[in-house]
């Protein structure tokens, strides 16, 4: 008998000795380094300043403030974070959770939308919809498709058939419900197009022959022989600008043709340009287009005007700065000003935009570098310059990677396998897989030693050797030592938060001796 139960004993020790092993110690401290407390959690995901989840085992929590379980969440991961909405993943499906601990939808659903105090979920054609502010799920049924627009209302398809089930007519049925990038839906009657609000009411009445979204809230039209630019308003959408001349739109660009010739470029709202003599308009960018006159001019145009007045001699002209546009003769790149004056002729297989005064050019193979009035800093002997910024720009050579000053000098003798900028301005380099980091000047200050350094603010920089992490200064003196499986920071409510594997304490059996028993005992 005692045997037996000193077995079971054992048994159950191993088992729970194995069973903890694979959980995991947290300590807490705080950004003084001492130490709050110890937690233990397989994994802590901090979503947010004020959402962070903890799972242990198949047990997945929001965590309170001292990270304490608060309320369970039921799945087994995370799917998503889309503020206020916590959306979990289960074995039968995804469910949400407000972030205040609030479950609003049960873990079975294939996919989820979320707009501020709405959810739209559905299994297969099957869809339902949260409102927190009624807190309340409704089933809007069997339906081909269904989306929440950016503006918060809810379009729904059957068949060919769209709805808005929310409105003040839900059962109302429109020929077509598309949203966009602006904050009016387009719909479509049999009388026409028009405008809807976000409230679900016509700003334009659905009377247009034709609609079409350009930008924004631009829209682009055609009704009674007319052309129309009209920009969408809360309460009454207006008509900008019409025309009985055609108006074309293609390859995101509006163009006005009089009497079959090509006279206006237009914008969302009206004229941007106005000139005789075009043959041809290319957008080559964001408000950005290239005017062909029948003189053989090419001049790029912006939003505001022109950028560069059209020129003789030119194929091509870039977008530029600091006053400075690339562009092309014969072949050859160099510069021009607004004027269409040539500042640096052309002579360059390709250039760079100016920046900080300075910008690359390429002859032949190589790049070099030259100043704003065309002088040479640099000979052409770098595989790729990137665009300098506070004195400092990257250029490869040999495959290696070299800090540049502004006179074309590397920083740094010995090359790096890659440099790339923090958002403060210092350098992570990387050398034979090891990482470190150099100052604002490109001085080291970290030697490329580390698996990898992630720099959380001046002085605190999460380093990584040999699989472990620690926190060390830019001194390279350690501030927390590395001996941990990951660390989190947690500035905003002064926490670091460190995982080790958690070493439980064995608890060793230990049989005596059998003794013979003594007679009458």
């Amino acid at each position: 008998m005692h045997k037996n139960f000193t077995l079971i004993v054992s048994l159950f020790l191993t088992f729970s000795i194995s069973k903890v092993a694979h959980s995991q110690s947290w300590e807490v401290y705080n950004t003084n380094i001492q130490l709050q407390s110890r937690l233990i959690y397989d994994n802590i995901d901090l979503l947010s300043e004020t959402v962070k989840i903890g799972k242990k085992g198949n047990e997945l929590s929001l965590l309170s403030t001292d990270l304490r379980p608060a309320v369970s969440l039921v799945g087994t991961e995370v799917y998503q974070y889309l503020e206020p909405w916590i959306l979990v993943k289960g074995p039968k499906g995804i469910g949400a959770f407000h972030e205040y601990g609030q479950q609003v939808l049960p873990l079975e659903y294939e996919k989820i939308q979320t707009y501020f105090n709405m959810l739209l979920a559905n299994k297969g054609n099957e869809y339902w919809l949260f409102e927190r502010g009624k807190n309340k799920t409704t089933y809007l049924g069997e339906l081909d498709e269904a989306k929440i627009t950016n503006t918060g209302l809810i379009i729904v398809r059957k068949g060919s058939e769209y709805s808005m089930p929310l409105s003040s007519n839900p059962d109302k049925v429109f020929d077509l419900l598309s949203d966009n990038e602006g904050e009016f839906v387009l719909a479509k009657e049999s009388s026409g197009f028009g405008l809807i609000n976000r409230e679900g009411n016509y700003v334009l009445e659905p009377i247009i022959q034709t609609l079409e979204h350009t930008h924004g809230n631009f829209f682009y039209g055609f009704n009674q022989d007319q052309y129309l630019l009209i920009e969408g308003n809360d309460i009454k959408s207006n008509i900008r600008y019409n025309s009985f001349h055609k108006i074309t739109f293609e390859n995101d660009i509006m163009l006005e043709y009089i009497h079959g010739k090509l006279r206006r470029v237009m914008e969302d709202d009206g004229i941007l340009l106005d000139d005789v003599g075009m043959t041809k308009v290319e957008k080559t960018g964001k408000d950005l287009y290239a005017v062909y006159f029948r003189d053989d001019k090419l001049g790029l145009l912006g939003k505001k005007g022109w950028l560069v007045q059209p020129m003789l001699d030119v194929e091509e002209i870039k977008r530029g700065s600091e006053g400075l546009f690339p562009a092309k003769s014969k072949g050859a790149y160099g510069f021009v000003n607004s004027k269409g004056t040539w500042v640096i002729k052309p002579q360059y297989v390709e250039t760079t935009l100016f920046s900080e005064n300075i910008a690359a050019y390429k002859s032949s193979l190589n790049w070099g570098l030259i100043n704003s009035t065309g002088e040479l800093i640099s000979d052409a002997v770098w595989e790729e310059i990137k665009p300098f910024q506070k004195g400092f720009a990257i250029a490869k050579a040999n495959s290696k990677y070299f800090l540049l000053n502004t006179f074309g000098s590397p920083v740094n003798t010995e090359g790096f396998d890659d440099i790339y900028r923090t958002s403060d301005g210092y350098f992570m380099v990387e050398k034979s897989g090891k990482t470190g980091l150099l100052d604002s000047e490109g001085t080291v200050v970290i030697p490329a030693e580390f698996e990898a350094l992630r720099r959380e603010r001046k002085n605190f920089i999460v380093a990584q050797k040999d699989g472990l992490s620690g926190i060390i200064d830019e001194a390279g003196e350690v501030i927390l030592p590395l001996a941990y499986e990951e660390i989190l920071i947690d500035f905003a409510n002064g926490q670091i938060l460190t995982k080790n594997k958690f070493v439980p304490t064995v608890i060793q059996t230990v049989e005596e001796t059998s003794k013979k028993n003594k007679k009458g005992a």
